[in-house]
């Protein structure tokens, strides 16, 4: 029998033949196959938005949203430290409906949409093997998917700075006044999501102006992008005046103290170069949601700004220089670090830094694609082998609450389990997340109060129960707090001794009852009554006031 065959040599040219035949598939249907992946990430969106109850952050933003009127809507965001445009969009949006689901739409649409957005900025400006990975990484990136499933600002946030971006660059390109009025309104409402949106405001404005002196555009545009530069300026001015200035006391103070302390510079404790170095690594470690690829992700965007800088021609559509794109890429960093540093801003691996994403995931799909040897098909497979490692290995940053914790189910049982077991005659003693959740599933006729004195105690009838709740400065009880302000409690509310008390806690880290159990002994015969790992009820007896001194650390 006579067999041909084929010489290794053709064999190359076959195979390199199929390659061209995927890239060329790609390039041709480019938007098709980003529509895909788009869709893709709406449904993994969908699903992380259903079947859970809200957090208190998230009922908080409804609860500020649920007024009367705008205005009343208004002045209660202004006690919140955010700018008021998701208060206002859920104001409006409350006639579509209030479930969890339902509220967190907004955020579901505007972060798919970012997706969209975000992969047409890339694909210009880096190219469109580089676009493919970057929209592979921000459609499936754990993190991406929580900020996007969340009733939160970051979602609004991320989808206004991308089209702020991408409108920018096609203003330059097309030469319209027009596009860049539109770009300008982007940032306004970008500004008006998030305070964070004010360091991206300061990078695209350098970066702007290096692009307005080197492609020295018409005079129409020249005159838009003026008037949109001075129009934020002027924005910024007008929150400040309304709403930043009031946040410099006790608010400001416990976040630079509390949970974000590690987020702030500390003079005489931190090498400046050493805090941004490191805090920079933790901000890939939130962007990747693992740690040791968030490491590597640091690296590669570091490999893949020299390699940038090193080339002398735009890798995209764009006219923007190499130089240009190296400044718009680094920029954002150095000005975050540099607000962590004036302790103006937190900077590092939690969701605050979520303006930086674009950037982030940018400078790691620039040098993706050339390892990808500027093949979008081979991208993409590293682009998903990386989110799935991410998926399978990652972890999520603190406040977190896993989510067969935050099941619906498990606040439907624990409400059931107050209407069955707690008798209306006893008292309700909560925390203040614990009564931002009462407020949404438990008595949402009752208005909710944010903002009260220090140390201050609230009372207040729900669905027939008496409740009493810490103020706002109190947001999680622990063992060590809680002992002052149960004997608070005992001394400034009228109960008979033996009286029944149950404790609601609900929310993040409600540990409370194991604290007791194990550091205070008038309360080792707790008997806690546990939903999931994030919702606890358990009753205490009203007696004689304990000694602070009681609740010892472990």
């Amino acid at each position: 029998m006579n067999h041909s065959r084929q010489d290794p040599q053709s064999e190359l040219e076959s195979q390199s033949g199929g390659n061209q035949q995927s890239v060329s598939w790609f390039e041709t249907h480019s938007n098709l196959s980003a529509l895909l992946i788009v869709t893709a990430a709406l449904l993994v969106r969908v699903r992380a938005a259903s079947g859970t109850f809200l957090n208190p952050d998230e009922a908080l933003h409804y609860l500020l949203a649920n007024q009367s009127s705008c205005l009343l809507a208004y002045q209660a965001s202004l006690t919140n430290a955010h700018p008021p445009l998701l208060t206002f969009v859920l104001y409006f949006w409350r006639g579509v409906g209030t479930s969890e689901f339902v509220l967190r739409l907004p955020s579901v649409i505007a972060g798919t949409a970012f997706c969209w957005v975000f992969f047409k900025w890339l694909s210009r400006i880096l190219g469109p093997v580089a676009g493919f990975i970057g929209l592979i990484l921000v459609s499936f990136l754990p993190p991406m998917i929580e900020l996007s499933a969340e009733v939160r600002q970051y979602a609004l946030l991320l989808f206004f700075l991308a089209g702020t971006a991408y409108l920018l660059e096609r203003a330059f390109e097309k030469n319209s006044a027009a596009v860049m009025l539109l770009s300008s309104l982007s940032l306004y409402l970008a500004l008006l999501s998030h305070y964070s949106a004010i360091l991206f405001a300061a990078t695209i404005g350098l970066y702007s102006l290096l692009r307005v002196i080197a492609c020295r555009p018409s005079a129409q545009v020249c005159v838009a992008w003026t008037s949109g530069q001075a129009g934020a300026v002027g924005l910024i001015a007008a929150l400040y005046v309304s709403h930043i200035s009031s946040l410099k006391g006790d608010y400001a103070s416990g976040t630079i103290n509390g949970w974000l302390g590690n987020s702030f510079f500390r003079a005489g404790h931190d090498s400046p170069l050493l805090f941004a170095i490191a805090r920079t690594g933790g901000v890939f470690q939130y962007v990747f949601g693992q740690l040791a690829i968030g490491d590597l992700a640091f690296v590669a965007f570091i490999a893949g700004v020299v390699l940038l800088w090193k080339e002398n021609i735009s890798p995209g559509r764009s006219t923007v220089s190499s130089g240009q794109l190296v400044a718009l890429l680094v920029l954002p960093f150095v000005i975050g670090a540099g607000a962590s540093i004036a302790r103006i801003y937190p900077y590092g691996g939690t969701r605050h830094s979520a303006f930086l994403i674009m950037f982030a995931v940018a400078g790691v799909s620039f040098l993706l694609a050339k390892f990808a040897k500027q093949q979008i098909a081979r991208g993409i497979m590293i682009a998903l082998l990386m989110v799935v490692a991410c998926n399978l290995f990652g972890k999520p940053h603190r406040p977190y609450i896993l989510r067969e914790d935050q099941s619906r189910m498990q606040m439907v049982r624990a409400l059931g389990f107050i209407h069955a077991q707690v008798p209306q005659s006893d008292l309700i003693f909560v925390d203040y997340q614990a009564r931002l959740l009462l407020g949404y599933y438990l008595c949402p006729e009752q208005p909710v109060p944010f903002s009260a004195p220090v140390g201050s105690l609230e009372q207040f009838p729900c669905n027939g129960y008496r409740v009493v709740a810490a103020a706002p400065n109190l947001y999680i009880f622990s063992a060590e707090n809680f002992l002052p302000m149960w004997n608070k409690l005992l001394r400034d509310v009228p109960l008979k001794s033996g009286q029944a008390v149950w404790i609601v806690q609900a929310g993040w880290e409600v540990d409370l009852a194991r604290e007791l159990l194990s550091t205070v002994s008038e309360f080792h015969e707790l008997t806690p009554q546990s939903f999931g790992r994030n919702i606890s009820i358990f009753k205490l007896t009203a007696g004689p006031p304990l000694p602070a001194i009681s609740a010892q650390s472990n």
